[in-house]
C-alpha cells in the first residue's frame, strides 16, 4: 500500500531512507534546512568500512578521553560543559563502555556494514547513476609498536568474525603503495573495505531522486509538529504545512530538538569532524587511517581527503585552527614528502555526526508516537550504514519483515 512519507532530513540516512522507500512505491517528501549541499555527509571520508566493527564506546576510551580533553587538538576532545542532556549522554556512555557491551556489539556492526556495503554496490551496479566506488580495502598504518599491537588485536578479532586481514611490514605496504614514502613500522590491512567521494554520491543521488519525483523542501526548518492520539498529524516548516501517513527523523545531530517536541528525549550529541582536500597528486592510492592520530587519508575523485577528530562540543561549525592543523601535521608525519598547504589548511570544514551514547545508531519506531520511524546517531559510520539504513526504515514503513534485527538499534532502549 502506498503511503505517504515525510523524511526531515536530507544527508546521506535521509537520501537513503528516500531511495528505498522510492523503491517500496511510497510518496516521498524530504524537508532539510540546508541546501544539501554541506554538512557531515559531505565532509567525511567516504569510508564503507565492516573493519569499524568495534563502537565507539569501548573500554579504555573513557581514561584515554580524560587524558585528551585537556588536549583540544586530540584526536577524541569531549568539551566538558553543565548541560543536562550532555551530562544524561556522558553517564550513559560511561556506563556502556564495557566489555560486555562490545562483544554483542562487534556481530551486529560487522554484519550492518557488510550488508550496507553490498547495498552500495547493488545501487553502483544499477547503473542509475554513476558514482566512483572502490573496494581497494583499508590500511591502518602505525609509527609505535604499541599501537601496532593494539590495531593487530582488533585486526585478529576480524579475522575470527570472518574478515579478510594480514599485517604487514613497511616493505610490503610500500609494494602496495609505491608511490608514497609512509614513515611507519607496518600496517594491518582490512581487505574488506570500499571507499567513496561522497560529494559526488549525495549530488547524484539528489539528482536522480528529482528526477524519479521525490519532493525536496530545501532551506526549510520544520517549525511545529502536531500529535493526535500517538501520531504526528501535521509538520509545519517555515514556509508550509505538511501532512503524512508516516514520518521520518534523519535529522543527525539535530534530531533530538525534533524528538523534544514531541516529549521524547533522545541521547545524541554532536560530534564534530574535519577535512582537509589536497587538489593534486599525493601518490595515495589505499584508503588509510594514521592510527595514533586517527586521521583518515582518502584517495577520492580528482583529490586526496584527509579528515579526523571526534569533538563532542554541542551544535555548532566553529572551526578550531588546533585541530585542523594537528590533522595537517598527521599528513606530513605519516607521509614524508607530503605537506598541507595554508590554502588548503584555510579551506578546511567540518560536519556534525550524531553519536549515540552506546556507538549503536537508533533504528525503529519510537513506542510513544506509531508513525514516526528513527534513523539517527550513527556516529561516524553514517556514511557506511547509509544504505542498510534506507533499506531498513523502507522495510519498517511498508510492513515487511527486516533484512536485519533491530534490537540493538530500538530508538527506546535503555542506557
Amino acid at each position: 500500500m502506498q503511503k505517504e512519507v515525510v523524511i526531515i532530513g536530507g544527508g546521506i540516512i535521509g537520501l537513503s531512507c528516500a531511495y528505498y522507500l522510492l523503491k517500496e512505491g511510497h510518496k516521498v517528501t524530504v524537508i532539510d534546512k540546508s541546501d544539501i549541499k554541506s554538512g557531515a555527509s559531505f565532509v567525511n571520508a567516504g569510508y564503507i568500512s565492516p573493519s569499524h566493527f568495534i563502537p565507539l564506546s569501548a573500554p579504555g576510551i573513557i581514561t584515554q578521553g580524560i587524558k585528551w580533553m585537556f588536549d583540544s587538538s586530540s584526536p577524541f576532545y569531549v568539551k566538558p560543559r553543565l548541560d543536562s542532556e550532555f551530562l544524561k549522554w556522558a553517564w550513559a556512555f560511561k556506563k556502556s563502555a564495557t566489555n560486555s557491551h562490545v562483544e554483542k556489539s562487534i556481530p551486529v556492526l560487522k554484519e550492518s556494514l557488510i550488508l550496507s556495503r553490498d547495498l552500495f554496490q547493488e545501487i553502483k551496479n544499477s547503473n542509475e547513476f554513476d558514482f566512483q566506488f572502490e573496494r581497494k580495502g583499508l590500511l591502518i598504518a602505525y609509527q609505535t609498536e604499541k599501537a601496532g599491537e593494539e590495531e593487530w588485536k582488533v585486526g585478529k578479532r576480524g579475522i575470527k568474525e570472518g574478515l579478510k586481514v594480514i599485517n604487514l611490514s613497511p616493505s610490503e605496504v610500500k609494494k602496495m603503495e609505491p608511490n608514497v614514502d609512509f614513515n611507519i613500522k607496518g600496517a594491518v590491512f582490512f581487505q574488506d573495505d570500499a571507499h567513496m567521494t561522497p560529494e559526488e554520491y549525495m549530488q547524484k543521488m539528489y539528482a536522480y531522486l528529482m528526477n524519479k519525483g521525490v519532493t525536496f523542501y530545501t532551506n526549510e526548518e520544520v517549525v511545529d509538529l502536531q500529535v493526535s492520539n500517538q501520531k504526528i498529524t501535521e509538520i509545519t516548516t517555515n514556509n508550509r504545512m505538511l501532512k503524512a501517513d508516516e514520518v521520518v527523523f534523519a535529522a543527525g545531530a539535530w534530531t533530538p530538538l525534533l524528538a523534544e517536541t514531541l516529549g521524547n528525549s533522545l541521547l545524541v550529541q554532536a560530534g564534530k569532524g574535519y577535512r582537509i582536500n589536497a587538489a593534486r597528486d599525493t601518490g595515495i592510492t589505499i584508503p588509510t587511517i594514521l592510527s595514533e592520530t586517527k586521521v583518515a587519508v582518502t584517495p577520492m575523485n580528482g583529490f586526496t581527503r584527509f579528515a579526523g577528530t571526534m569533538e563532542i562540543g554541542g551544535i555548532n561549525h566553529n572551526i578550531n585552527p588546533l585541530r585542523v592543523k594537528a590533522i595537517a601535521n598527521a599528513a606530513s608525519s605519516y607521509y614524508r614528502g607530503i605537506k598541507i598547504k595554508e590554502t588548503e589548511i584555510k579551506e578546511a570544514t567540518c560536519g556534525l555526526r550524531p553519536c549515540s551514547p552506546d556507538g549503536m545508531p537508533f533504528i525503529g519506531k519510537s513506542s510513544k508516537c506509531k508513525n514516526l520511524t528513527f534513523a539517527t546517531g550513527h556516529a561516524m559510520m553514517g556514511w557506511g550504514l547509509g544504505p542498510v539504513t534506507g533499506k531498513l526504515v523502507s522495510e519498517i514503513i511498508s510492513d515487511k519483515k527486516t533484512s536485519l534485527n533491530l534490537e540493538s538499534f530500538h530508538p527506546d532502549r535503555k542506557f
